[in-house]
């Protein structure tokens, strides 16, 4: 019977890995120019196809363009539940920039190639591959995934966070995201990159504040065992609250601290309170 099993897993993963070697070939050989892809939006994520993206889960915006912290209206706005649409730049094979859309449509604007709806398993597997090899551009694709419906993400970007072969950027980039999966396996993974000590060192110090962005429970005692143990100078004081150095309780038992963090150019919106910077310290 486990024999059955393992030929039936196999015979419903080759179509999804076929497709995704499709879809990424597809990206990367084509004409330069605005190649657009759509997905299933995972549930609670909705949008106007344009000016914002928002997560009702959360009961707060994702991204947001041309808005003012003012308009206090949001809430009241139409919000179509997918899909995900990506118009991704790419020149040279290689994708250069990336702008991601939640519901709406394309309307009249022109592009060099629209590969239409396709999975999310095979986007998952094509922009992960499309990261690995876009460096400073490795952000704007692995945001979309964070959207998709019925795949878990975060094992992909660990697994790209490991992967010394990657450009730096694109590994810190990964590592961010896998700290908003905040589940106790995506800890134990960041949790590991920090402690490496064989690990790139910014990727390491990336990790650390990634584990700050964890809930407190998980995060704050793994950075309290980094900043009193770990045997590199550097790395201890990143597990430090943010230059502050503020260790409120006893020195080896701290307390859940409260940290600061400068919004970045992608944010994740908490509760419209504040935004992460994915590039870290």
């Amino acid at each position: 019977m486990r024999i059955i099993e393992q030929v039936a897993t196999v015979l419903l993963v080759l179509p999804t890995m076929a497709e995704a070697q499709t879809l990424a070939g597809r990206i990367s050989g084509a004409a330069d120019g605005e190649i657009r892809v759509a997905f299933a939006a995972r549930e609670g994520i909705c949008g106007d196809g344009e000016t914002f993206i928002r997560d009702r889960n959360r009961d707060g915006f994702i991204t947001m363009r041309n808005w003012s912290g003012n308009d206090r209206t949001w809430r009241n706005r139409p919000c179509e539940e997918g899909p995900v649409r990506v118009a991704l730049k790419v020149r040279g094979g290689l994708v250069r920039s990336a702008h991601v859309y939640v519901g709406g449509g394309w309307g009249s604007r022109p592009a060099s190639t629209d590969l239409g709806l396709v999975g999310t398993g095979a986007a998952l597997t094509a922009f992960i591959d499309l990261a690995r090899k876009s460096g400073s551009s490795s952000d704007d694709v692995l945001f979309p995934l964070t959207l998709a419906d019925s795949v878990i993400v975060w094992p992909a970007f660990l697994s790209l966070a490991r992967d010394k072969s990657a450009p730096r950027s694109t590994r810190k980039q990964a590592v961010f995201w896998v700290s908003q999966a905040a589940g106790e396996k995506a800890a134990e993974g960041l949790s590991d990159l920090a402690t490496d000590e064989d690990e790139d060192r910014e990727v390491r110090e990336q990790a650390v504040f990634a584990l700050s962005q964890l809930p407190e429970e998980r995060g704050v005692p793994v950075l309290i065992r980094v900043a009193t143990t770990n045997r590199d100078r550097e790395i201890r004081k990143k597990a430090r609250p943010q230059g502050l150095g503020n260790v409120r309780g006893h020195s080896d038992q701290a307390e859940p601290l409260r940290w600061r963090f400068p919004v970045g150019r992608v944010s994740y919106m908490r509760g419209c309170r504040g935004g992460l910077n994915p590039a870290g310290p």
